[in-house]
């Protein structure tokens, strides 16, 4: 019965990754060119027997569109912030960097969180009607089930079916909704670079918390998640779809690593989410669902989740000052500007004498 239990382990992913897909379709992110980024993942873990899968990830979609204008700014931002994480996961510097900068990777995840905070709040303030209902559906749910996958089911499903009883029904941009491949060419600006140092930045971060954490699931000792591997992975997958106008698929704390062949489990979700995909069975769901119900699963996942966990991590020890900083730059401008401040803190300071 192992096979049954990887494929509703599969399933349940597949369900936690549909909201986030439909935020990726809001952001004018193309789904079709995006299902051969599950699939190419999927072949890579296959091979070498990786348990870490990738799908949609709220934070790194949340980022994207925050920083970019419109979808050639996003799709460019994507394709920087990709090809520096190749060279990262290639030359299999991720763990010096992690090394070098310490629980200055934590103080970002945690300004993160409250970024999430801030982007729910303000979906909730541009349709009230429904943010408000995902926000405090989403709370209810939490407090009682204390489970991530309960209350993105509850807040989506419930804001749904209200939204239905008010005929709600929203047009997606053709490119959105097309089955064809269509290019689209990366620019190049002071903005999309320091869009791209973001996200990089966000992704070194959630690929050593997430990608661990996934590897800790499975119970197997020593950890058998290879962080420069799934980093490589993921960006190729990443450069790919983003020539294609497709959404970023990122590292995710998977409950497929909990079942009985986490590999098999792994990429089970994958292929099920690309066969979703290249049906067009999302932009038929996107059409009826708001962006804004899954203010209520961001508002639970910044400020619950990732902001007390890793502010905690990140305020102990000697440089707890410096990590604070970075935080605090990091929630009110971007994850780059939070990291440089912290580095600029923590190297530069020493050097004239001064410190914190």
């Amino acid at each position: 019965m192992h096979w049954l239990a990887d494929l509703l382990a599969a399933i349940g992913v597949v369900l936690n990754g549909i909201p986030q897909g439909i935020m990726a379709m809001s952001l004018g992110f193309a789904v079709f060119p995006t299902a051969f980024s599950f699939g190419l993942v999927g072949l890579i873990n296959g091979v070498a027997s990786s348990v870490a899968p990738v799908s949609f990830q709220a934070e790194s979609l949340a980022l994207v569109g925050h920083l970019g204008h419109d979808l050639r700014e996003r799709s460019s931002i994507i394709f920087l912030g990709a090809s520096l994480m190749f060279v990262i996961g290639l030359t299999g510097t991720l763990p010096l960097i992690v090394h070098s900068l310490g629980n200055q990777l934590m103080a970002v995840m945690a300004g993160v969180g409250l970024m999430l905070a801030k982007i729910a709040l303000q979906m909730a303030h541009e349709q009230p009607q429904f943010g408000w209902l995902s926000i405090g559906l989403a709370g209810v749910t939490y407090l009682i089930s204390k489970d991530l996958v309960w209350t993105i089911a509850v807040s989506v499903i419930g804001t749904s079916c209200y939204a239905a009883t008010t005929h709600y029904r929203v047009a997606l941009p053709e490119h959105v909704t097309t089955r064809k491949l269509q290019f689209v060419r990366p620019q190049f600006s002071f903005k999309i670079l320091r869009g791209a140092l973001s996200l990089a930045c966000l992704n070194i971060g959630a690929n050593l918390s997430y990608g661990l954490i996934t590897g800790q699931m499975t119970g197997q000792h020593p950890n058998p998640v290879n962080l420069n591997l799934l980093t490589s992975s993921q960006a190729l997958a990443d450069l790919g779809t983003s020539l294609l106008g497709g959404a970023p698929v990122e590292t995710i704390i998977s409950a497929t690593a909990s079942a009985p062949e986490p590999v098999i489990a792994g990429i089970l979700m994958m292929l099920i989410m690309m066969l979703i995909l290249l049906l067009g069975w999302l932009p038929k769901l996107g059409k009826v669902v708001p962006s804004t119900a899954i203010a209520g699963f961001l508002f639970i996942l910044g400020t619950i989740v990732i902001f007390p966990e890793n502010a905690t991590t990140a305020l102990h020890g000697s440089l707890s000052t410096v990590a604070g900083v970075t935080l605090v730059v990091t929630a009110l401008v971007d994850p780059f500007a939070g990291l440089m401040t912290g580095a600029l803190l923590k190297f530069g300071l020493p050097l004239i004498g001064l410190g914190l």
